[in-house]
């Protein structure tokens, strides 16, 4: 009698829990559909970057290192990011690059993800290997 008490307390998952595990996971699925791409084309651009730095020689112009970056990402399949609008090239011995921007991505109604992406890289420390 006790035991027959204590199995109709013992139901299970109620049909609310599981929408509101669907729905969570749903939401979940949506973030990385909306968030994965802007993280590989980041993933990239630093690539990129670093075969840039350390294939041209330490006397190449910002343009033709822009040039060069140009057509690596554009090869890339990355048309969407310019290189004058996520970066800025200097040249003091040897190329320096900061790159900073950010993307947007509508996620709900009014809502978007921001990311921001910022990284420096160095020609010095691209081309000796740190």
């Amino acid at each position: 009698m006790n035991q027959t008490a204590s199995m109709k307390n013992q139901q299970g998952v109620s049909y609310l829990g599981i929408f509101f595990a669907i729905v969570l996971f749903a939401l979940a699925i949506k973030i990385a559909v909306a968030v994965w791409p802007a993280y590989w084309d980041d993933r990239v651009i630093n690539s990129q970057i670093e075969e840039a730095l350390s294939s041209l020689p330490k006397d190449t112009t910002q343009n033709k290192f822009k040039q060069d970056l140009s057509q690596r990402l554009e090869m890339n399949n990355i048309r969407d990011l310019k290189v004058d609008d996520i970066m800025t090239v200097t040249n003091t011995a040897g190329l320096a690059v900061k790159k900073d921007y950010e993307v947007r991505k509508p996620f709900l109604m009014n809502i978007a993800l921001v990311m921001t992406f910022q990284k420096d890289f160095d020609q010095r420390s691209a081309s000796t290997g740190e």
